[in-house]
């Protein structure tokens, strides 16, 4: 157990009242992709709280336009058009009311492990307008090109769905990824009935998984994509990008879409330093070089050990999964081991899974080390 409370963080490190160091592989809850207190995120914060932080929403500011290009262009749609707003739920939120706007139609589609949101629509699992896909059956499914005739698929009333909502890689923490045939399947089988495809990047965007966000390593262009967390490196700021023609049918349906910190010039100010550290520092190859090596010596410990059952990850977003004869007990154990090491991992005793999701700034040096306590504790199983 963390004794103190943590009352400093540099980078990958975070502090106790104590003095004790840790290291966060988790980048918060998965947040801050440039590490704690970054000088040159500080700097932009301090001087915007100078000039403005907040506005009415009735008013402008020229940092939302300028933050909303930026991001555009990271999602190759420098013509769409994108609103700024508090937490990566209220996003996925705001998606799904713009796609149940533009369609018409209410229901939507996801995968059975999807973590969407911590309340509203998105949030509720077991809600009449959510249709849920089980593809527990298809990580390691061997019928290849059989996807669109599939017995999952068919039955699902693709005329009746508004939206296919895809998480492309958390899975609820999961860490799994689902594969580009089922994935591309559900998108022929949407695309006659004119159904969008909303990504939901909170937890895979801004560089996480070894490319800019999670729908690229499918090849996908999608509708709207919802995206948080890491775009405020720790200071909650989300957004919503969509094609233009979208934005202007719901802009000419007379929607209307109200909240106290949208688009605030605080927010924009940070998301726009963010995105430019990243690009000028080119910190998705580099979390995607770091990552690699990191799944294939986590690999190497996994084949050594028996209590390992499987490792995957993309980028940063890692994960172990261990044999716990369905008690937890042995993530639970290795969690504890490592906290007591002073690394933070992330772990999902119902899962079986040790999770990392390190900042993409995590040093070279770091990784090595942690892994060598990684090794001796999982050898230490019985």
């Amino acid at each position: 157990m963390v004794k103190d409370d943590f009352v400093r963080g540099q980078n990958c490190y975070l502090y106790d009242a104590s003095g004790h160091k840790y290291v966060d592989l988790e980048a918060g809850v998965w947040c801050t992709v440039l590490g704690h207190n970054h000088p040159q995120i500080n700097e932009v914060m301090k001087a915007q709280i100078e000039r403005i932080a907040h506005l009415n929403h009735r008013y402008t500011n020229g940092l939302a336009e300028e933050a909303a290009a930026a991001l555009l262009d990271t999602l190759g749609i420098p013509d769409g058009k994108t609103i700024f707003l508090s937490s990566g739920s209220e996003a996925v939120e705001f998606a799904l009311r713009i796609a149940r706007l533009v369609t018409g139609k209410r229901l939507f589609l996801t995968l059975s492990d999807s973590y969407l949101s911590a309340y509203g629509r998105a949030g509720e699992t077991d809600a009449a307008e959510r249709v849920t896909l089980d593809w527990s059956g298809c990580r390691h499914c061997e019928r290849v090109n059989h996807c669109s005739k599939c017995d999952r698929l068919v039955d699902i009333p693709f005329s009746d769905i508004g939206a296919f909502v895809l998480e492309p890689g958390s899975s609820s923490g999961a860490v799994r990824f689902p594969p580009k045939e089922l994935i591309d399947a559900i998108v022929r089988l949407m695309a006659p009935h004119e159904g969008l495809l909303v990504v939901d990047e909170v937890t895979t965007g801004l560089g996480r998984t070894g490319e800019w966000y999670g729908f690229q390593h499918y090849g996908l262009k999608p509708d709207i994509i919802a995206i948080g967390k890491s775009l405020g490196n720790g200071y909650p700021i989300s957004a919503v990008a969509m094609r233009r023609d979208i934005a202007e049918a719901a802009e000419q349906s007379g929607f209307h879409y109200v909240q106290s910190h949208q688009n605030d010039p605080l927010g924009c100010a940070i998301a726009l330093a963010i995105i430019r550290v990243i690009q000028r520092e080119a910190l998705v190859e580099r979390g995607a070089r770091i990552g690699q090596s990191l799944l294939n010596q986590l690999k190497d410990i996994g084949e050594r050990h028996q209590a390992v059952t499987e490792v995957r990850g993309r980028g940063l977003m890692l994960a172990m999964e261990f044999d716990d004869d369905g008690t937890g007990a042995t993530t639970t154990g290795v969690y504890h081991a490592m906290l007591h090491q002073r690394y933070l991992v992330g772990y999902s005793p119902a899962l079986h899974v040790i999770r990392l999701d390190p900042a993409l700034t995590i040093e070279d040096s770091i990784a090595a080390n942690f892994l060598e306590h990684l090794n001796s504790v999982v050898a230490g199983l019985v």
